[in-house]
């Protein structure tokens, strides 16, 4: 009875074993992210006129940035939001057009800043999304100030 008890015991201890082993493998986590494209990378080139970093309440900012998405661009949003508790916000998303499905862009825009746009420093969020939902944000502190009338607006487009 001993040797039926010992074999018994021994299949249970295998048994065990490959359900341990099984557990392990179908537990483990599959790295996906190791399947993924590096996430966008941006370099912003140009805020504001001769990246002088302001805008003017009733006209535009120039905005100009160089962007690599190995994951092809999904979508492009820009936040310019009131910075030391004011509330005032610009956003702008782009989804479709030149920009969306493709790996390398150069990005040249003019924001539109409201006539009603309080004067003050304000925080630029240039956020690129691939199509695999992965994201980056470069970040430009930005003032909107009062036009003096002497900035040059003239510049060329490509």
């Amino acid at each position: 009875m001993k040797t039926s008890n010992m074999k018994y015991l021994s299949r249970i201890a295998v048994l065990i074993s490959a359900l341990f082993t099984l557990g392990m493998t179908a537990c483990s986590s599959d790295d996906d992210d190791d399947d993924l494209p590096a996430k966008p990378v941006i370099t912003l080139t140009e805020v504001g006129h001769d990246n002088s970093c302001h805008a003017h309440p009733g006209s535009d900012l120039h905005l100009e940035a160089t962007v690599l998405a190995e994951g092809l661009i999904q979508r492009v949003d820009v936040e310019i939001h009131q910075e030391e508790g004011g509330t005032f916000e610009i956003e702008t998303a782009y989804t479709d057009g030149k920009y969306i499905g493709v790996r390398n862009i150069e990005f040249h825009e003019h924001i539109d800043i409201p006539a009603n746009a309080p004067l003050g420093d304000y925080h630029l969020h240039f956020t690129v999304t691939d199509k695999h939902g992965q994201q980056t944000t470069a970040e430009q502190h930005l003032h909107i100030v009062e036009d003096d009338g002497e900035e040059e607006e003239d510049h060329d487009h490509e």
